[in-house]
Parts: C-alpha cells; sequence; structure tokens
C-alpha cells in the first residue's frame, strides 16, 4: 500500500517556488514553465495516518492549489490564442505593415489571461522547435506604467530583458539596446498589457504610442495590446489612430452570458476542487446564483470560488455552500 506521505507534492514554500512577475524575463519563463500538480485527494484512512506536520503540509499544498486553480480555455482565450497565432504566421515573412492584434472589454473579462495564454502557448511552440536553444526570447510581455512617457515604455522593455539602465541614458540609447536585442534573439511576440493607460488625447500619450510603432517597425514581431474598453478611450481616432486601426484586428470581451458555456466553466472548476466533504454539483446547481452574484465577470467569480475554497480548508468544513459562498466579499462593482 502506497504511504500517505509519498502522495504529498514538494512544499509550495521551498525555494523553487516560482517568481510570477510576469514583467521580467526570469519571471515570464518561469510563468510558462510552471504546471503545477493538481493534489491528490486522500481517502480519510489515508488521512488519518498522517502525522501533525504531514497533514499541515497536506493542507498547504491544497491551499496552494485552490489559491491558483486552473485557467479555464474560455472561447475569448481559444479567440485571442487562435488569432494571434494565425497573425505570428502571416507577418513571419513581412518586412513592413505587421498586423497586430487588441483585446479590449471592462475590467475583470479575462483579457490579461488570454494575451498571458497566447504568449505561453507561443513560446511553447518557439521551444518545441528550437530546443536547447537558451539564447532565443520569443515572448516579451510588458505593462504600460500610469502617465507613461516615451521613456518609461521603452525603460519597461529594457527592464523585462535586464538591461542595464542608467540615469543619464536617453531614450535614443534604450531603444537602439532594446532593438538590438530583441533582434537577436529572434524575439516573434510582443505583449503589452494596461493599453488603457495612453491617451492619444494627450501629448504624452500620442509620443508613447509612436514609440510603440517604432518598437514595431523596428522588431520583426507581432505587437498584441490588451486594454480597459480602449476603442472608447479615442484610441481609434485622429490619424494615429486611423493607423492602428488600419493594422489591428480587435477581440472585444465582455461578462460571460448565463448559457452553457458559463455551465461548462462552473463544472470544469468544481472538478478541480480538492476538498472532503464537497458534493459534486453544487457550483453547477448554483449557476444561477453564481451569474447573479458575478454578473458573469470572469475575475469575481474565480476570486469567489477560490476564497470559498480557502475557506473551506481552513475552517475545516471542506465543503463549498451557497451560505459559505455568500461570505466571500466581492468588488464593489459586482456587489454593487
Amino acid at each position: 500500500m502506497t504511504q500517505p506521505h509519498s502522495l504529498l507534492s514538494p512544499s509550495a514554500d521551498g525555494p523553487d517556488e516560482p517568481d510570477l512577475h510576469l514583467t521580467t524575463l526570469p519571471g515570464w519563463r518561469a510563468f510558462v514553465a510552471d504546471q503545477p500538480l493538481i493534489p491528490h485527494l486522500l481517502s480519510d484512512a489515508e488521512r488519518a495516518e498522517l502525522s501533525p506536520a504531514e497533514l499541515t503540509r497536506y493542507d498547504e499544498d491544497r491551499i496552494d492549489h485552490h489559491t491558483r486553480l486552473l485557467v479555464v480555455a474560455t472561447s475569448v482565450v481559444q479567440h485571442t490564442v487562435t488569432t494571434g497565432r494565425r497573425l505570428v504566421l502571416l507577418n513571419r515573412h513581412a518586412v513592413s505593415a505587421r498586423r497586430g492584434l487588441i483585446v479590449s472589454g471592462p475590467a475583470g473579462t479575462g483579457k490579461t489571461t488570454a494575451i498571458t495564454q497566447l504568449g505561453r502557448s507561443h513560446e511553447l511552440l518557439d521551444r518545441a522547435r528550437h530546443p536547447g536553444v537558451g539564447d532565443r526570447i520569443p515572448v516579451v510581455y510588458i505593462t504600460v506604467p500610469p502617465a507613461a512617457t516615451p521613456r518609461m515604455v521603452a525603460v519597461e522593455f529594457a527592464r523585462f530583458l535586464g538591461l542595464p539602465i542608467r540615469t543619464r541614458s536617453n531614450i535614443t540609447d534604450i531603444l537602439e539596446s532594446v532593438c538590438g536585442v530583441l533582434t537577436d534573439a529572434r524575439v516573434g511576440l510582443v505583449l503589452v498589457d494596461e493599453l488603457h493607460n495612453i491617451s492619444l488625447a494627450t501629448r504624452s500619450g500620442a509620443e508613447v504610442a509612436d514609440t510603440l510603432k517604432y518598437f514595431s517597425e523596428r522588431i520583426p514581431a507581432t505587437f498584441v495590446y490588451a486594454g480597459i474598453n480602449v476603442e472608447r478611450e479615442g484610441l481609434f481616432d485622429g490619424t494615429r489612430g486611423q493607423q492602428i486601426a488600419g493594422r489591428f484586428t480587435l477581440i472585444p470581451t465582455a461578462p460571460l452570458p448565463y448559457n452553457t458555456e458559463w455551465q461548462g466553466l462552473l463544472a470544469t472548476l468544481e472538478e478541480s476542487l480538492r476538498l472532503h466533504n464537497h458534493k459534486p454539483g453544487t457550483l453547477t446547481d448554483l449557476d444561477r446564483y453564481l451569474h447573479d452574484r458575478t454578473d458573469g465577470m470572469i475575475g469575481s467569480l474565480s476570486h469567489l470560488i477560490r476564497g470559498a475554497a480557502l475557506d473551506a480548508v481552513l475552517t475545516g468544513s471542506e465543503e463549498i455552500t451557497k451560505k459559505s459562498l455568500e461570505a466571500i466579499p466581492l468588488d464593489h462593482s459586482s456587489e454593487s
């Protein structure tokens, strides 16, 4: 018989816990390589045989699992990955006017998840196509800082690559350094998140847009942007906006409607739970309540189920019920 402790995974608090700061190259690579094991749910007899230390570790493994939960391939994620992969292939031999992608919608509708899953897919394919080539950087991921200036955006690229930036370094030096490294490293996909921090109505915003356009012309890669309702914020207005609109495909995101996809999403999330007393079908039976509670927002749903799962382990109830879900506070938008 397999001993219970042999079913425990390495401690989540160990030195190998990945650094998931996606805006750095080590953090991005850790995100791509991270494939956490779903903890094995012990029987009551096996659980009773655990020592106090082993039981604590077993519960910590389940807590760590529920803090992550799995990424569900919603229709938006699938559409983004498919469209992004197509654009990368179409741009493979383009020397100018490469096509790009913009994912835009309300907060909490899965924009960042969609573009990072596209990036992960692209990098894994690149690694499979070029095994053992360690100097390639297939994907870059940056976020646009609030009140961004062209230099700040250029520094974000340099920070991702780990390039040293001195206070006296001017933007031209940074641009040349970044473009040189990324061209040599065969970058194929550039992900730019928080695009709503750019306003073409301001001088600095227009200059940032010009800087990103310059990067896209110098770097032989497909550019993918994500932001909150960027088409409503004037991104496609004026001459610059028309250039963006003429080169970028727009994928809108929105709250999920109450339909079979919503129900399937709940079923998938419920199957991933590792709780001893949870009754299968509880979440799917509460599908209408959960949709009303979260307004169909994937971010709110993930927060709600993960929070209830953590409470179930910490309190020892080992189950999620409507009452335990009601005890989890959500963001102000969902609650109001």
